[in-house]
């Protein structure tokens, strides 16, 4: 097994040489950075409520898997082994993928420039980041500082936090969700800095994968609660109105209040955008949701009215949409938003939360937002009443509704919440399961006697290991070589846990 250098305790908050990413080992800066609660954009915003009609909000994804496929078995990026067997697959359009990583840097700039109004928000995996640095692909990233740091950009680009290691949130081990969100601010932060960090409001899952078990959406909240995040973007078929029915047409445009009760009947709450249903690359790459944009039109939340907003995510470079067709379709979409308004009036772009402070700013109370909550969840309080529910009382139902009802499917909950994590699964199956209840049997202890145990190497090697286990490629990828390294990173992870 190829071995990751060996380091002292890594420094913090900087990019490091050690052969490891930096994704702990700061976690008190970290925590105050991402909790601040400042405004974000209403300070700096050259937007105005009351000359708004409707606004668009497009987000891009982008994200390579690390694969254990280096020289001799080191940790790589996918991107990396694409540049290095060119004649493989698809692995010709490496260079396009780098530039696609990096064009924003160019294009927000040139659109300024020419008195354009644009408006985009960026989800980048750690996995990637971390690769791209691995690369020594400082162009892309110098571009990306240029758009995150400066402050004249600042207004016109947002960045959306994610799960480190693209891992889907229904099938990670419940105790490693709030660990992958942490890894993904520290890499953040560590690239960016603090106050680029302070910054980032709105959270985007990989996959935009929904958990809908009570538990683990409870549990999934309430790490990103903590971890200072205000918002999360939803997919509109993950969701439903208390009474089971599909959100209505006008609902999808406006923030709603996504609630999570869990089986021991406690509740929380955070805000959703809604991303409409849809063929998102194309939606995203040809700029649709600007044009759907204009035909929608104001809304009443409470006594305030404010804009439709049309939100869309795609990934940013995969297929040949967003390859060959976006560029031309974003840059001639905000010329035409400059023609009509400025950019400014009527149909505008806006950034998730530049779109809820100013709305909030004016009036409207976020407890006003319509309610939604996880697909299903409808049918488990049919059958247990939310105000004296167990968890044995929802696990009965979700078993009874398994067997009586076809369209009934309740995602997540991978195992048990049980403050141990490991009660139950001592003899489970599944690698990425198994990998995560031996790190925390291992780890869990040694952190609640002294939390620095996150500073010292052999931690943060074995957490690495864990996260990397749970990017959802090596399960949606088919068998073979992708399996193959699945089985790689367990068995490199299970020797660090001895």
């Amino acid at each position: 097994m190829p071995a990751i250098a060996q380091s002292p305790n890594l420094p913090i908050l900087q990019e490091i040489n050690s052969g490891l990413p930096n994704i702990c080992g700061s976690e008190t800066e970290i925590n105050a950075a991402a909790n601040s609660n400042e405004p974000i954009f209403l300070p700096n915003t050259n937007l105005r409520l009351e000359n708004i009609q409707a606004g668009f909000a497009c987000a891009l994804h982008m994200h390579q898997p690390t694969i254990p496929a280096g020289a001799n078995g080191e940790l790589i990026c996918n991107l990396q082994h694409m540049f290095e067997h060119p004649n493989q697959g698809d692995n010709h359009n490496a260079g396009v993928f780098a530039w696609c990583y990096s064009r924003m840097g160019e294009f927000i700039p040139q659109l300024i420039a020419e008195g354009c109004n644009p408006r985009i928000m960026l989800d980048y995996s750690g996995n990637l980041l971390w690769g791209l640095r691995q690369m020594g692909r400082d162009d892309i990233f110098d571009n990306l500082k240029r758009i995150t740091c400066d402050p004249q950009y600042q207004p016109h680009v947002e960045w959306l936090g994610t799960m480190w290691s693209h891992a889907v949130i229904p099938s990670t081990p419940i105790p490693d969700i709030k660990l992958q969100i942490q890894a993904w601010q520290h890499h953040f932060a560590a690239i960016f800095g603090l106050d680029a960090l302070k910054r980032v409001k709105g959270f985007s899952p990989p996959e935009m994968h929904f958990p809908n078990h009570p538990d683990t959406l409870y549990e999934y909240i309430k790490a990103l609660k903590e971890c200072g995040y205000r918002w999360l973007m939803v997919q509109e078929h993950s969701v439903e109105n208390p009474d089971g029915s599909g959100l209505s047409q006008d609902q999808k445009y406006i923030p709603n209040r996504l609630v999570a009760r869990n089986s021991r009947g406690e509740t929380i709450s955070i805000t959703a955008l809604i991303k409409t249903q849809g063929s998102d690359t194309k939606l995203v790459g040809q700029m649709q949701p600007y044009y759907e944009a204009k035909g929608r039109n104001k809304q009443q939340i409470g006594s305030v009215t404010v804009p439709s907003l049309v939100t869309q995510i795609a990934d940013g470079e995969n297929g040949g949409v967003m390859m060959n067709e976006f560029p031309s379709a974003f840059v001639k979409a905000w010329h035409e938003n400059r023609e009509q308004g400025g950019g400014k009036s009527g149909v505008v772009g806006l950034n998730g939360t530049e779109y809820l402070e100013i709305i909030e700013a004016a009036g409207v109370n976020p407890d006003d937002y319509p309610i939604c909550q996880g697909i299903n969840q409808h049918k488990i309080w049919h059958l247990v009443d939310p105000d004296s529910t167990t968890p044995e009382k929802v696990e009965s139902a979700i078993a009874q509704l398994k067997q009586t009802d076809h369209n009934f499917h309740m995602d997540g909950a991978s195992w048990t919440n049980d403050l141990s994590w490991v009660k139950g699964y001592e003899n489970v199956l599944e690698p990425m399961n198994l990998l995560s209840a031996a790190f925390h049997k291992k780890y869990d202890p040694l952190l609640q006697q002294d939390a620095a145990v996150t500073k010292q190497f052999e931690y943060q090697q074995a957490l690495l290991y864990n996260l990397l286990l749970q990017t959802s490629c090596f399960r949606y990828w088919g068998q073979g070589t992708w399996t193959d390294y699945a089985r790689e990173l367990y068995n490199r992870g299970a020797a660090l846990m001895k």
